[in-house]
């Protein structure tokens, strides 16, 4: 077995495979770009080398750079994790001719199956299904077009180098083939460096099943058993399953034996999978699935494999590079149950999915393993604190779980999902906790169409309740603090001899302004109002973790996290984002609402104010980091600004002059 190994990628995967070979005994070497200096990745390995700055063409695709690396660090062998350079011919033979051991499939397998038209042929040849199509080297547009109305419409073209859903186009009819051609092939080109596509028959209401092989080099290949990763958007994979719903011995021992030979027939070593499309408009069938491509690599969904097996997919991978035998044989292989993951990402999906950004202020998941079989594992590459930035793939976890059935890990799933707290980012946690709960999903009726057909239901945003909205306000004023004792002159915040005291705070919920009155009852007791809604709560229990109250004779529980970038309050599983928008300072000027005074020391992190800029009364004009919040200031009236006083980035006093509008006559 190696002594040290070195893992040439980063993120969540890097963390696994360090988690692995630290049970193993192995020692670990990280790779970091500039962008990764203080990742999770780094901390964890024993040791760490630099490869170069934040961009990947520049530091984690430079195969050169990681081969020395390893050398310098005396590791044997190099663990590719997925992406980047997995599933690199190239640097796999690079690797082996500089004296090291690439854990993972020979160079001639990755090769055989890199590119989707010469697999396709080669599968054929050994017998295994292939969906109809043109998978030939004319590219000629005319040539595609006429292949495509020979397969007929509607048809799939398909980069034939990459993955991920890029360079991918469903056409519908002849008159949208030319444009979805040209898309297509230039995507490709520009992801791949490759614009050359093929032609396939798409399959209505198709599913995603793809099996897992290993083997090793002593004659002997495997499955284990097979996953389903229907649940996609935009052909990229959201929530994967194991096993496949709806699948029968007879099928699955057609699929499985194809897979085996698919893999047998390029000489396959290692972790990989076979991915099939079958026809999901009725029950599977042994003639209705065809393959698709074989990664020749570890998949991001292998926890649940492992979880309906047992096995550790990693340690596999080691020892079978390492040239051991595999410990099992296919008879001694059993499915233990099922198992879903989530795969939990910093992005919008109510905006088509759109990656986001920003520093993970607050990050909590429910009690799970990490890295290793569990009824709730969370697999994790960051941290709270760590921020999400625009450089690298923007998962933020996977979120595991393995029950007895399917039905009760589905549920498990679900409430893992509530119980999971993110701040500082946009995330699609919502999304996958809706499409949990999903009726299709819930009665195994899944297909890649789904999440499509059903995006406006799934991504419409909750509401928020009158008791978040209070909890908000209790927050921004700094009245959470429990009390010392049980004496109520412990807590005298707010107190007035005669009179109810009330305390004012605007905050902004998603572009809606909350102006909310909040009454001090007394004994930790609080009314808040903004006019139209109303709520009443008592603080039973307050501290880092979470916040008892009562209301309505109902005790609830929430969580209120809070950053530079606002408050967030969790509630029932939902988060309800909020900023404080503060009073602006008028005293010392002519006219009332003529200048923004900054109401204390903060920092300026954002600017929307310009001069001679017309302005209506309640627009940002600027944002001031402060107390570990960021503040909205806002106009105090319409008019045009005559001055700006300040800069981002710019360090301000209390009370310092930010912004001077124009005086009004009269």
């Amino acid at each position: 077995m190696f002594q040290k190994i070195l893992i040439a990628n980063r993120g969540e995967i890097a963390c696994r495979v360090i988690a692995t070979a630290r049970r193993m005994g192995i020692a670990t070497v990280a790779v970091y770009s500039d962008a990764d200096a203080g990742a999770q990745h780094v901390s964890l390995a024993d040791e760490a080398v630099r490869i170069g700055p934040a961009p990947v063409a520049e530091s984690y695709l430079m195969g050169e750079a990681i081969i020395a690396a390893a050398l310098r660090a005396g590791a044997e062998a190099i663990h590719p994790g997925y992406g980047f350079l997995s599933e690199n011919p190239g640097f796999v033979e690079a690797v082996e001719a500089a004296g090291l051991v690439f854990i993972g499939p020979p160079a001639s397998a990755i090769r055989a199956m890199g590119l989707k038209d010469a697999a396709k042929r080669l599968m054929e040849g050994a017998g295994v299904p292939v969906v109809p199509g043109y998978h030939g080297e004319d590219q000629d547009s005319a040539r595609l077009a006429r292949e495509a109305a020979a397969i007929g419409y509607p048809v799939l073209i398909k980069a034939r180098a990459g993955g991920g859903g890029k360079g991918m186009r469903l056409v519908e009819t002849p008159a949208d083939f030319p444009a979805a051609l040209e898309s297509a092939a230039r995507e490709a080109q520009a992801s791949f460096g490759d614009p050359a596509c093929l032609i396939e028959k798409y399959i209505t209401s198709p599913r995603h099943i793809e099996v897992q092989v290993f083997a090793d080099a002593h004659g002997t290949t495997v499955h284990l058993f097979e996953r389903d990763c229907s649940l996609q958007r935009r052909h990229q994979k959201v929530i994967e399953e194991a096993p496949a719903p709806g699948m029968t011995e007879e099928v699955r021992a057609a699929m499985t034996r194809a897979a085996v030979e698919a893999a047998r027939a390029i000489g396959y070593r290692g972790a990989g999978t076979v991915e099939f499309i079958a026809d999901g408009s009725g029950a599977l069938r042994p003639d209705g699935f065809w393959f698709m491509e074989m990664n020749t690599r570890l998949q991001v969904e292998h926890p649940v494999s492992e979880a309906i097996t047992g096995l550790d997919f990693v340690e596999l991978q080691l020892r079978v590079a390492a040239g051991e035998p595999l410990p099992f044989a296919q008879d001694d292989l059993r499915i233990d149950g099922w198992a879903f993951e989530a795969r939990l990402y910093a992005e919008d999906a109510a905006r088509g999915f759109l990656p986001a950004t920003g520093t993970l202020s607050h990050l909590s998941f429910p009690p799970a393993t990490t890295f290793r079989r569990g009824p709730v594992r969370v697999d994790a590459g960051v941290c709270a604190g760590d921020a999400i930035t625009p450089w690298y793939d923007p998962m933020i976890a996977k979120v595991i779980v393995h029950g007895p059935d399917r039905a009760s890990a589905l549920a498990l799933l679900g409430q893992s999902l509530d119980a999971t707290r993110i701040a500082g980012s946009t995330t699609n946690r919502a999304f996958l906790a809706a499409l949990s709960r999903h009726p299709g999903v819930r009665a195994g009726c899944v297909d890649t169409g789904l999440i499509a057909r059903d995006l406006d239901a799934l991504t419409a945003p909750p509401p928020c309740p009158p008791e978040a909205m209070a909890l908000a306000g209790i927050a921004a004023l700094g009245l959470l603090d429990p009390a010392v004792g049980a004496d109520p002159w412990d807590s005298v915040t707010g107190w007035r001899g005669w009179s109810v005291a009330q305390c004012f705070v605007t905050l902004d919920h998603g572009g809606d302004l909350r102006a909310l009155t909040v009454d001090l009852l007394g004994h930790r007791r609080f009314r808040v109002s903004d006019g139209s809604e109303t709520a009443t709560l008592v603080l039973l229990d307050a501290d880092d973790k979470a916040i008892r109250f009562e209301t309505d004779g109902l005790i609830r529980t929430a969580h209120v996290a809070q950053g530079t970038e606002g408050l967030t309050v969790f509630l029932d599983g939902q988060p309800h984002g909020f900023h404080l928008v503060l009073p602006q300072g008028e005293a010392g000027h002519a006219h009332s609402g003529d200048a923004i005074l900054a109401p204390m020391p903060g920092l300026v992190t954002r600017l929307h104010a310009a001069p001679a800029a017309e302005v209506v009364r309640g627009a940002p004009l600027l944002v001031l980091e402060a107390m570990k919040m960021e503040h909205v200031l806002t106009a105090p009236r319409d008019g045009r600004i005559a001055e700006v006083l300040v800069a981002e980035g710019e360090q301000v006093s209390d009370g310092a002059l930010l912004v001077r509008f124009e005086a009004v006559d009269g």
